[in-house]
């Protein structure tokens, strides 16, 4: 049997990201580690979330899961160290492809100036295989990688605010194709912690058997194997 090709480490010589997601939780299942690590390292990292997630509760209405679940948002930010938190109004399960939806995150990209922009993965499965991914998230990546080169054409958007051609690269977590990592072991608790943050919505799941450190084990330290630590968080690079 092969083994898995080893992973390379991220480059932590920038100061600010933006961080592009469809929902509330996106982030917490698998990045939030690593945000944690760059926060403890001064790094700035604001959060962007298309949608408040308000169709996400299946026995909560949306005019109530929505606060709800922006609520929980903004506490898991808090645990791993980002004070701003930002929800964009998007209708959460329909998110659709296309120009207003890149005019939308070229406005975030414009607005916070990053170095790095985060997203999660966006490719039609999460295994490489069968585990198939969701549209919002296909549709928020797609849409996010474009918006990197339309916020830094002057000429494209002109009137969403003044170009920025700062961002270097575009990680996208949790990809089947990543080939970088970061080492999340002395943030992995606050990962966990972060994720628990979501306490309505995964009840909601109705997975009795759900453990947010089991989980989250399981895909770092298999990841973190690849590393060379004992946990890691995966991310597919994009050099701009």
């Amino acid at each position: 049997m092969t083994a898995p090709e080893p992973l390379e480490p991220l480059t932590e010589d920038w100061t600010k990201a933006l961080a592009v997601v469809a929902h509330p939780d996106d982030l917490e299942f698998g990045a939030a580690a690593a945000i944690a690590r760059w926060t403890a390292q001064g790094k700035e990292i604001v959060y962007c979330l298309l949608t408040s997630g308000e169709a996400g509760i299946d026995g909560i209405a949306p005019a109530e899961c929505g606060p709800l679940r922006e609520a929980e948002q903004i506490e898991s930010a808090r645990i791993v160290g980002v004070d701003t938190v930002e929800f964009l109004g998007q209708p959460d399960g329909t998110i659709e492809y296309g120009v207003p939806l890149r005019r939308l995150i070229t406005q975030a990209i414009r607005r916070h100036q990053p170095e790095i922009v985060i997203t999660n993965n966006f490719r039609d499965t999460w295994d490489g295989d069968a585990l198939l991914n969701q549209a919002d998230h296909m549709n928020t990546g797609r849409a996010t990688l474009d918006a990197v080169r339309d916020a830094a054409n002057r000429w494209i958007f002109p009137d969403d605010g003044q170009r920025w051609n700062g961002v270097r690269q575009v990680w996208a977590g949790g990809s089947p194709n990543s080939k970088h990592a970061v080492d999340t072991t002395e943030t992995f608790d606050l990962g966990v912690e972060s994720l628990k943050a979501h306490k309505a919505y995964i009840e909601g799941l109705n997975w009795p058997d759900f453990d947010p450190a089991e989980f989250l084990e399981g895909i770092s330290r298999s990841t973190g194997t690849r590393l060379g630590a004992t946990y890691a968080a995966p991310f597919e690079v994009f050099t701009v």
